[in-house]
């Protein structure tokens, strides 16, 4: 039941960052959930860093899709801008 807790947060959580993010981005459902996977991924890791989360304390959904946002600029950014 985990893993369909998590593409369902992720799929939640991708669409969130690509509401937050200006412009067209052209992908369908199963990029979306791993961008809200990645962006979770991404959140934990550095909230970790700064020592907001302990090992193994997932992300909240605030970062999360703060996350997935940075993370979508950067893709866009290596692709070439939303056009």
């Amino acid at each position: 039941m985990g893993i369909i807790w998590t593409l369902i947060i992720g799929l939640i959580v991708g669409a969130l960052g690509r509401f937050v993010v200006p412009g067209a981005q052209p992908m369908g459902w199963i990029m979306t959930i791993a961008l809200g996977i990645g962006g979770s991924f991404i959140a934990g890791f550095l909230g970790q860093a700064i020592g907001w989360y302990q090992a193994g304390q997932g992300a909240g959904l605030i970062a999360s899709v703060i996350g997935a946002a940075v993370l979508l600029l950067v893709v866009q950014k290596i692709r070439g801008g939303s056009k």
